[in-house]
């Protein structure tokens, strides 16, 4: 009665007269069974041990026992081992409808959650050059969290080598598509009559040198996700054919007679200013309306510099290894000209200026010799930093007596407290620096003597 009743419900229904015929049904079926419903007493066993059987097999399976002798320690016991419920007969088949489904939407959650806490899992493993420490790029993986589940496409903007393929990743690797392939490919990279072929496939003997069948990227990453990288670069009958895919999700190769449904997400990558693109007819307004659903926009490094150090590291740890070196790390002059370096080619340059420095060194802490001329000149002017106006805009007097304040603490530090070894440092007589100690209140005597700073005193001045 009971196969018959959740066959008409749509489920695949598997029945067993008894223990044993149960327990092989249990043991041996391709997969594990969502559902167990057992009898409690059988002339040859107890449900009780089916319940263990089938938990056994799989923590995903659900079990009700189903008895006309219940009593409360073999309730217990059926809980004990893993039984979702226990029901009592005579029971109605309403009762019994009711259970079931309850038990699925239990099943349902706990599969949800444990997607999820995969996709956190695998976002908390970001693909190497999203190690992050600004607030600007926590910021960017948060937005990657909340997408990634998302089935819209996404347009990631930002200029050369701030990541943006490493962004796209991420939201794929967050996403449920992360068993699928993800592919890339580069829109200005490929001559413009081979692209339509290389997103969309060709038949056989459709042109010249089409000697086999291609699938293109777009049916070759099914179910998975495709990044368009520098779909800036697109030309406009390109366009046209894409706008099309976006929106029917079908593709024809060339040479092909018929439409293929595809499954896969769609992001997009640029460095281009694609709205001026817009403006100026090189890029269709409907396509970019299509592509930017969800925006990730990646800040330069030099707008982000927290994150420099973390980088440096990263890198330098990495190619100190692949190169069999041991290295300290960097000197303090060094990170101070990283610091103060704009890397218009942000992370890239970045990687490429660690990488040349441990292939030139011979190891121990990489100092500023090791570094590019235009890298280590930058430790010799005021860093980038102090001349970035803030949106919201300052008081330049604060501002200016802040790094004042700053640059004589760090002189002294650096000189052990001789204020004149710190002024010369600041390129200021002993006179000013102490005028400026005092204006900040930091002037709490002279220094102790010395031969070097009694003889100083003693030589007239030349004027």
């Amino acid at each position: 009665m009971l196969g018959i009743l959740f066959r008409r419900d749509g489920y695949d229904v598997t029945q067993a007269p008894g223990f044993s015929s149960g327990r092989d049904a249990i043991l041996n079926a391709p997969k594990p069974y969502g559902m167990v419903l057992a009898d409690l007493m059988m002339p040859d066993g107890s449900g009780l041990d089916l319940v263990s059987l089938a938990r056994e097999r799989s923590d995903a399976t659900e079990v009700i026992v189903m008895t006309a002798h219940s009593t409360v320690e073999q309730a217990i016991e059926a809980m004990r081992r893993g039984a979702y419920d226990f029901i009592a007969k005579p029971f109605s088949t309403a009762e019994l409808r009711a259970l079931v489904s309850k038990a699925f939407e239990k099943r349902a959650i706990v599969n949800e959650n444990h997607r999820l806490r995969a996709q956190v899992d695998r976002l908390d493993k970001a693909p190497e050059g999203l190690l992050v420490h600004s607030e600007a790029m926590r910021k960017i993986l948060e937005l990657v969290r909340r997408i990634a589940t998302s089935k819209s496409t996404v347009l990631v903007t930002g200029e050369s080598g701030t990541g943006k393929e490493r962004i796209a990743r991420a939201i794929h690797d967050a996403s449920d598509r992360t068993s699928k392939p993800f592919l890339v490919v580069n829109c200005g990279a490929i001559p413009e009559q081979l692209i339509e072929s290389e997103l969309f496939g060709h038949e056989r003997g459709a042109f010249t040198g089409a000697t086999t069948r291609k699938l293109g990227i777009f049916r070759d990453a099914e179910g998975g996700t495709v990044l368009l990288d520098e779909v800036g670069e697109l030309p406009l009958q390109m366009q046209v054919k894409l706008l099309r895919v976006l929106q029917d999700r079908k593709v024809r190769g060339v040479g092909e007679s018929h439409e293929a449904a595809v499954d896969v997400r769609i992001l997009a990558a640029t460095n281009r200013d694609i709205e001026a693109d817009v403006k100026a007819g090189t890029f269709r307004q409907d396509l970019y309306y299509r592509l930017n659903v969800l925006r990730v926009e990646v800040p330069p490094l030099r707008d982000r510099r927290e994150d420099v150090p973390v980088l440096a590291s990263h890198f330098l740890e990495r190619c100190a290894r692949e190169n069999g070196k041991i290295f300290r790390g960097f000197s303090p002059d060094a990170l101070r000209a990283l610091d103060g370096y704009a890397f218009p080619g942000n992370v890239r340059e970045l990687e490429n200026i660690v990488e040349r420095a441990v292939a030139l060194s011979i190891g121990g802490t990489l100092g500023l010799g090791d570094l590019p001329r235009e890298v280590s000149g930058a430790a010799s002017g005021p860093s980038a930093s102090f001349v970035t106006l803030p949106e919201e805009g300052v008081n330049l007097d604060d501002v200016i007596g802040e790094v004042e304040r700053r640059l004589l603490v760090q002189a002294l530090e650096r000189t052990g407290g001789v204020r004149t070894a710190a002024a010369k440092l600041l390129g200021i007589t002993f006179r000013s620096f102490r005028y400026r100690l005092a204006k900040y209140a930091m002037d709490d005597g002279d220094d102790p003597p010395s031969e070097s700073m009694i003889a100083s005193e003693r030589v007239p001045s030349s004027k």
